[in-house]
Order: structure tokens, then C-alpha cells, then sequence
């Protein structure tokens, strides 16, 4: 539940604390007094988006503050811990939001930052808040549709969750076979194109890099006669038949050295890498000379090499890549759509057959859906129908039809909720049926209906002019209602009837002052004669009359609640 909300520089409201009790409050006052920005609160710290513009105007930034109840959710909860949110001692968490009229919103839970959705998670765990645009939406077929599948309950979800997954499997099987038939001709040509590409591939057989390899061969031959100069200088000045080579002058060089050592220890490791150095010069000459033994200057080789590399180059060219790579890239991304051109029409037959079978499941989980939305439909129809008897509708007929489409992806439904407003009137959709007034009744009837169905535990219901387009004995049944269901839930309720706010357990009023520059709004938490002069004034407009006070005195009687 919630247990407080603070509200600072919110438009009209510069600072205010309400304090809700744990069954019915209802806040009251004169139109544009700012109840509005209460509710504004109230959606902040529930996760709706931030509005600049309600920012206090000369103010940096607005906040709404609230303690509520921690979740019993074990996904919100286990979302909560790995942000680093904790509890309070009693349970309770603190939530906040930050709403800056040049920078940026902040939501905080738990003194953690976190992101607005989780907020938005967290509160509609715990929180249900209607409207008038509920009603609105009430009057749309998937909005009933939702309200069904609530009312209907976990098991029913459950058959949802089955029916979403043989829906998305039917789509996937659909999209494959379509893919397949749709673009089958021209497929057919680009294969065709690609089994003439990978054969001229596989005639000519290149391998990874040959084109790098081959241009370094071109390179050599191109400069044969260079390189050999090169290499048998090179041979020649560490070890050929000169008398003085490299090889002979680090011998000489390492004999002197040997000699010496045999009188200074301290040589030794000097001869010792002379030694070596001999040793690898020794290698080097060896490996020129067979370097100038395998050396090719054949210009046939060289013409041989320049063919390939023309080939490689007018089949890369053929493909439209740059090099060998993207030939050998291109053939194995070719392969496979070749192979299944082999395969065409056994692959045909497997996804037709594949759509007629996710078909035939999707038909099976659209028929437990819809059994299962019949029965909790007649369910539906009859608790709603006991609650308008109780909402001064006592004459109407609520029905709930449950009527076979064609598969969606949220079932074979369609789902209308119907209304014959008295004995003899025929059924007609809410929409077109039902006034403001009765809509109003209805939306309250529903929601009291899935309250004891669709939550698990005390909830926290907030309703915004529910009593919309209502009045007299009808304002009294809605205010009795209202007041049965704060027994088991919290209930918050922004109204302009004195029929409904005389059975609140808890009442604010929000009035507004001015000094004649700036305007202010005031919440005030109301009791005894203050009580009884706000609901005198919903009553006639009026502060002082006497009339209405005795009236305002008879509903609080009639109500069972002290003033």
C-alpha cells in the first residue's frame, strides 16, 4: 500500500504531505484548486513520464516523494536487489522522482538511482490506477479482450503462454514457406547463376593466398639476375674461394683468441662467441648456396605464373570481388544455397508440411484459449452483474461474447462486452450502450470483479473521477461500493461528490489561495467540522449553508463513517 506522498513545487503545489489510510481516501476540492497535480504526483512516483512543464513555474525542479510497501513479487524483488535497492526496517520502500524543468529527471528507489521502468514495474506490482481515459479504452475490443484474460487468472495465462508460443511457431513456418514459393523463380535463376560461378571456381582451383604468393614468385623472376648477383656477392664475401672471406677472418679471429685464453680465463667466453658467430656464418653461406642452386630464371616459369594470375584475376573479376579471398569467401557462401536447389522440392514438401502442422497445433491452442475465455466469460458477466445491482443498475444485463476469429497473435477471439441497460432492451456494445455515468459503474463493477480474482493479496486501487456522469442514489451505491472494496485493498479516490467522499475513511481537501501574483495549492488532511463543511460545499457550492450542512451531516450518518 501506500502509505505517504510529498510533493514539492509540482505546479500549483508547493509543498504538501498526504497521508493515506489503509482502506478508503478520497481528496476532494474546487475545480482548479490542483487535485490534478495530486495525481500528477501520484503517476511520478507510480513511473509515468516526466513533463517539464508541470515544474513550479520558478522553480528548478519538482519532486514526489512516497513510502510504499515493498513488493512481493520474487522477479520485481530479485529486479530490486541487483540494483542495490533496500528496504526499510518495516518493510517499506522509499521512492522518488526528480523532475527538472531544464535538466535532467531522476527516479530513485531505496537512495539507488534506477531506471524509470523499473519504477513503472515495481508500482503496477502493487498499484492499479484508473481513469476516464480507462473508460475510453474500456469501450475498445482489446482492452475487454485484456480484462477477460486477467479476470480469468493464472491457469488461464498459462494457456496463453501456449497459445503465444504455437502462434509465433505457425508465423515462422508461414514465413519460411512464403519465402521459398514467392521468390522461387528467381531464386532458381540466381542458383543457376551461381552453379555456372562455382563450377568456373572449381575448373580453376584457387588456393588460399595464391595470388599473394604468386605476385612475390613474379616478383623474383622478373628480377632473377639481380637477385642472383646479390646472393652469390653475398656467398662470396662471407665463405667463397677468395682468400679472404668472411668465414677465414672470424677463424683467424677465433684461433688468436684460443690462444690467448689458455694465459686469461677471462677469454674464454669470448672464444666462445666467436665461435658461434663462425658457426652461423658458416649456415648463412650454406643457405645462400642453396639458395643460388634452386634459383629459377626460367622465362617459361615466369609465363606460367603470369597466366595464372591472369585467370585468378578475370575469375575475381567475373564475381565481383577483389582477390583470391573473396573468391573462396563467395564459394562458401554459394555452396549451401546450391546444395538446397538439390534438395528444392523435398525442402518444399518439408515446410508445407511444417505450416500444416504448426496450423493444426495453433487451431488446438486457440480452442483451449477460447474454452477457457467461454467459461471465465460467464463468470465475468456474473460478478459484474451482481456489482451494478449494487451500483443502483439493478435492471441491467452485463454479457461478455466470446466469438471465433480467424488466429492473432493474442488468440481466436473475439471478446465484446454487451449491455442491455433494462428488461426488454436488446444487447448492444458498451460503447454505444452504456452513458458516461453507467460506463463509469461499469469500469467500477469490473475492476471490484477482478480484485477478487486477478490479485493475489491487498492491492492499492487509485480511481479518478470514477463517479464521472453520476449522481444521486447512484453516487450513494458507488460510494458504498468504493467503501466495501477498501476492506480488503487500499483505495484512493480523487471525486467531486459529496455521496462518495462521505464514506472515505481518510479526507483531503486541496484548496487553493492566491495573494493576487502568485498561486498556491494546499492539501489538508480534513476531520470533525472541517469535514463536514467540505462536504457541505460539494453538496451545494456553498460554505455556509445550512441546508447542505445538514444534509453533509446525514451522509456522514448514512455512511457509518465519523466525520
Amino acid at each position: 500500500m501506500l502509505h505517504e506522498l510529498s510533493i514539492q513545487d509540482l505546479g500549483v503545489i508547493e509543498s504538501a504531505r498526504i497521508e493515506f489510510g489503509p482502506s478508503l481516501t478520497c481528496v476532494t476540492g474546487e475545480t482548479g484548486a490542483g487535485k490534478t497535480m495530486v495525481l500528477t504526483g501520484l503517476g511520478l512516483i507510480l513511473g509515468a513520464k516526466a513533463v517539464p512543464e508541470t515544474v513550479r513555474t520558478g522553480a528548478e525542479a519538482a519532486l514526489a516523494e512516497a513510502v510504499m510497501d515493498a513488493p512481493t513479487d520474487a522477479d520485481i524483488t530479485a529486479r530490486l536487489a541487483d540494483a542495490g535497492v533496500e528496504q526499510e526496517d518495516d518493510g517499506t520502500l522509499i521512492v522518488a522522482r526528480t523532475v527538472g524543468a531544464s535538466k535532467r529527471s531522476r527516479t530513485v528507489i531505496g537512495a539507488r538511482t534506477v531506471p524509470q521502468s523499473l519504477l513503472g514495474d515495481v508500482a503496477a506490482s502493487l498499484v492499479t490506477v484508473h481513469g476516464q481515459h480507462d473508460q475510453a479504452r474500456l469501450r475498445t475490443s482489446a482492452r475487454q479482450r485484456d480484462t477477460l484474460d486477467a479476470y480469468a487468472g493464472d491457469g488461464h495465462r498459462a494457456i496463453l503462454t501456449d497459445y503465444r508460443a504455437a502462434w509465433d511457431a505457425w508465423v515462422h513456418a508461414s514465413q519460411d514457406l512464403a519465402a521459398m514459393e514467392q521468390g522461387a523463380d528467381a531464386e532458381r535463376a540466381e542458383v543457376a547463376r551461381l552453379r555456372d560461378d562455382l563450377a568456373a571456381i572449381d575448373d580453376l582451383a584457387p588456393q588460399s593466398d595464391e595470388d599473394v604468393d604468386l605476385a612475390a614468385q613474379a616478383k623474383v623472376l622478373e628480377h632473377a639476375e639481380d637477385v642472383r648477383l646479390g646472393a652469390a656477392a653475398a656467398h662470396a664475401a662471407l665463405g667463397g674461394d677468395e682468400e679472404y672471406t668472411a668465414v677465414a677472418a672470424i677463424e683467424v679471429a677465433r684461433r688468436a683468441v684460443s690462444d690467448a685464453a689458455r694465459h686469461d680465463p677471462a677469454l674464454e667466453a669470448l672464444d666462445g662467441r666467436i665461435a658461434d658467430l663462425g658457426y652461423a656464418a658458416a649456415d648463412l653461406v650454406t643457405e645462400l648456396a642453396s639458395y643460388l642452386d634452386g634459383l629459377d630464371g626460367d622465362p617459361a616459369r615466369l609465363d606460367e605464373i603470369h597466366a595464372r594470375r591472369s585467370d585468378l584475376a578475370t575469375l575475381a573479376r567475373r564475381i565481383g570481388v577483389p582477390d583470391v579471398a573473396g573468391v573462396l569467401d563467395y564459394a562458401e557462401r554459394a555452396r549451401p544455397r546450391v546444395l538446397l536447389d538439390d534438395t528444392w522440392d523435398e525442402t518444399l514438401t518439408l515446410r508445407r508440411e511444417a505450416v500444416d502442422a504448426t496450423r493444426a497445433a495453433l487451431e488446438e491452442a486457440a480452442l483451449r484459449v477460447h474454452h477457457a475465455r467461454q467459461e471465465a466469460a460467464t463468470a465475468l458477466a456474473q460478478a459484474v452483474r451482481a456489482e451494478l445491482s449494487l451500483l443502483a443498475m439493478p435492471d441491467a444485463d452485463f454479457a461478455v461474447s466470446v466469438t471465433p476469429a480467424e488466429p492473432a497473435a493474442h488468440g481466436a477471439d473475439l471478446i465484446a462486452m454487451t449491455l442491455a441497460s433494462h428488461p426488454g432492451a436488446p444487447h448492444r456494445p458498451i460503447a454505444e450502450a452504456a452513458s458516461g455515468g453507467e460506463l463509469s459503474r461499469i469500469m467500477l463493477a469490473l475492476e471490484v470483479a477482478l480484485a477478487s480474482r486477478a490479485y493475489e493479496g491487498p492491492r492499492t486501487f487509485v480511481f479518478d473521477e470514477v463517479d464521472a456522469g453520476v449522481g444521486g442514489r447512484a453516487a450513494v451505491a458507488v460510494g458504498e461500493r468504493l467503501s466495501q472494496l477498501a476492506r480488503t485493498h487500499q483505495v484512493i479516490v480523487v471525486t467531486h461528490l459529496a455521496q462518495v467522499a462521505a464514506f472515505a475513511d481518510t479526507h483531503v481537501v486541496v484548496a487553493k489561495s492566491t495573494d493576487g501574483s502568485v498561486t498556491r495549492a494546499q492539501v489538508t488532511h480534513v476531520t470533525g467540522e472541517q469535514r463536514v463543511e467540505e462536504i457541505a460545499r460539494l453538496l451545494s457550492g456553498q460554505d455556509d449553508s445550512q441546508t447542505a450542512r445538514a444534509h453533509a451531516l446525514e451522509l456522514l450518518e448514512g455512511s457509518g463513517v465519523r466525520p
